[in-house]
């Protein structure tokens, strides 16, 4: 139970740091007329202020929080299992493809959670519109005026399946980069043991929560780009029948080098809020064990 009020706590926090460049890294990978990161900024402040920075934010704050809950609740309870199964106790210092299994299927259980706050995200965060004061009254509003309405306008529109488009590459992409999270940071806190006269606790913990989520989202990265471009799939018109037809259709119009649109953010991004994350994490799970235990 502590782990999964430490994970709720540790994604919240992580959310309000990294959705800004979370923002820039979905329009990058979904639009075309942005020529970089600077460029997709610029046009997003000018047209939308700063508030276009956060469109969408308060579904994930909630979602995040219970899929963070999930993830860290689900990977340490498999790993507690799994050790009792393998070696008799749960005292024992788990091997790493333990750690990489539990990843795995913490990963592929919170999708259930994800999956239709992502596609409520990623709608509402390609959705541009102008905020000027003298915008003329006949021009058509935003189709998504909140997180609740995309969701209900996307039942009525695509069908309760619709929530869950793009879920297949979205489980797929997490089963995989939360294994490598976990398996990265458990790797990184072990290091950080050894050279325990160099570095702080704290700055283990730190060090150790932003490279794992830097390793985690360079190996997600492709398969984060598709599935955001199913999930945008079907707004105007449908382009993409499935993962295989978008990577294949991506790939032959704007080359192999569109599976990495937005790597350099996701890695800038993935540094700081991971280092919340496991730092409120931590802290988070020192004070309340005692009390659930």
């Amino acid at each position: 139970m502590a782990d999964f009020i430490a994970g709720a706590l540790g994604g919240a926090c992580g959310v309000m740091v990294g959705y800004p460049l979370d923002t820039v890294k979905v329009r990058i990978q979904t639009q075309r007329n942005y020529s970089g990161v600077w460029h997709c900024i610029c046009s997003t402040y000018k047209m939308e202020k700063a508030s276009g920075f956060f469109k969408g934010m308060t579904m994930p704050m909630s979602t995040v929080s219970i899929s963070s809950s999930i993830v860290f609740g689900v990977y340490r309870n498999c790993l507690y299992n799994l050790c009792k199964l393998k070696y008799g106790t749960s005292n024992v210092k788990p091997s790493k493809l333990d750690i990489f299994l539990s990843g795995y299927v913490a990963g592929g259980v919170q999708v259930l959670v994800s999956s239709p706050a992502d596609m409520a995200k990623v709608r509402l965060q390609t959705q541009a519109f102008p905020r000027h004061s003298n915008t003329c009254a006949l021009v058509a509003g935003p189709k998504y005026t909140g997180p609740i309405h995309c969701l209900i306008t996307i039942i009525r529109e695509e069908g309760f399946l619709g929530l869950y488009k793009g879920s297949s590459a979205l489980m797929f992409r997490d089963c995989h980069s939360f294994s490598t999270y976990f398996l990265t940071y458990a790797v990184f806190r072990e290091w950080f043991v050894s050279v325990e006269q160099s570095y702080s606790e704290l700055w283990g913990v730190l060090l150790s929560g932003g490279c794992a989520g830097v390793v985690a989202w360079s190996i997600a990265t492709p398969m984060d780009v598709i599935k955001s471009r199913l999930q945008v799939d079907g707004v105007t018109q449908q382009k993409y029948r499935g993962v295989i037809h978008c990577i294949t259709e991506s790939v032959r119009q704007e080359g192999l080098a569109v599976l990495f649109k937005g790597l350099s953010l996701n890695c800038l991004r993935a540094f700081p809020v991971n280092m919340v994350v496991f730092l409120t994490y931590e802290a988070i799970l020192r004070q309340i064990k005692p009390f659930t235990s």
